[in-house]
């Protein structure tokens, strides 16, 4: 296939999803009940016109190496933090890697869009063997298909999506896909996920703008429940996954890309939206995510963390039951979890 060709197969988007209207479907677009589904052509043109980026680094070499351990017992998960919002998690028997990114630019084009300032932490060829991918929507800097193809033909994972995303990925080669809506919870071998609800929106380019679906993922194994967020702005969804799932143990938040907030608000949490999300959750820890790799919006590449510092600290949250993993390092988190439920500031 031709590169241009390659290019507008992947702008398509696929066919999207058809099948029955619901409270977040009208038959044909996907949307947000609370809150427009993405901003309009003209807001974007305001955004470009008006924008006031706080200058990045060109490359940020990582600070930290990871341990990923062979091995962990029963009640154990260990997180190694790739990049943005790529994880590793890792439970006992089961390798699970979140949106998995690993290209130079996220974007449509290999010489135009956002460029990463530092390497993965955890390179490609190190990681253990994938069991499952979970990918929470199509844009660029979640959907990534370079990567995607490089994990089907080496760890062949399962990957669970949402509504819409399968008929794309299976056009590309990737064999074991399998997408949920809302609240429906998916077998995989050790453990559950279930597609919970996000505010944000859908596009890989024109004409296929909230075609597919967006959502975050709770995954039970055992009696620990691990939540990833995906990309979504602050709503009441917080507070229905934990009526409907109970308490969860570990949850992935994301706490960038969300400047100028008229912009962004809808779509992206800042840290301050971030620690209300996790009192909602009532999450025994939670840990930073979509941050310090990829300059998509305004704000300066540490401001999520020290916006995350003040935030805790207005809410009086201990900073040991909202933490920031460094690029590539890997924590093992077991008696965290009790701990953090209690700990003071």
């Amino acid at each position: 296939m031709t590169p241009i060709r390659a290019l507008l197969r992947s702008i398509r988007g696929g066919p999207g999803h058809q099948g029955s209207p619901s409270d977040h479907f009208d038959g044909r677009h996907f949307f947000n009940p609370d809150a427009p589904a993405g901003r309009s052509f003209s807001d974007l043109l305001r955004w470009r016109r008006t924008s006031q980026p706080k200058p990045w680094p060109t490359w940020v070499e990582n600070r930290a190496r990871p341990a990923v351990p062979a091995q962990l017992t029963e009640g154990q998960v260990a997180l190694t933090f790739i990049n943005h919002i790529t994880f590793l998690i890792q439970f006992r028997g089961l390798n699970i890697l979140t949106d998995p990114v690993y290209s130079e630019r996220v974007s449509p084009l290999r010489n135009r869009g956002p460029k990463r300032v530092r390497a993965p932490g955890l390179p490609f060829d190190e990681l253990p063997p994938i069991h499952l991918v979970l990918l929470s929507h199509n844009h660029y800097d979640h959907l990534d298909l370079d990567t995607l193809l490089r994990l089907e033909a080496t760890h062949a994972p399962r990957v669970v999506t949402t509504l819409g995303n399968k008929p794309f990925l299976e056009q590309h080669g990737l064999n074991a896909v399998y997408e949920l809506d809302w609240w429906q919870t998916a077998e995989v071998p050790n453990a559950t996920v279930t597609l919970t609800p996000a505010q944000h929106w859908s596009s890989r380019g024109p004409g296929n703008r909230n075609r597919t679906l967006w959502g975050g993922f709770v995954v039970r194994k055992g009696a620990q429940q691990v939540f990833f967020a995906g990309d979504t702005g602050y709503s009441t969804h917080f507070k229905a996954i934990r009526e409907r799932l109970g308490q969860v143990d570990l949850a992935l938040l994301p706490i960038g890309a969300y400047e100028p907030r008229w912009f962004m608000r809808d779509q992206h949490m800042n840290p301050d939206d971030a620690v209300r999300a996790h009192l909602d959750l009532e999450a025994r820890l939670s840990i930073g995510t979509h941050f310090g790799c990829f300059q998509l919006t305004d704000e300066g590449i540490d401001d999520p963390v020290i916006e995350l510092e003040a935030a805790r600290r207005r809410y009086n949250v201990a900073t040991e039951s909202f933490q920031v993993l460094e690029t590539g390092e890997t924590r093992i988190f077991e008696r965290e979890f009790r701990r953090a439920a209690s700990a003071a500031v």
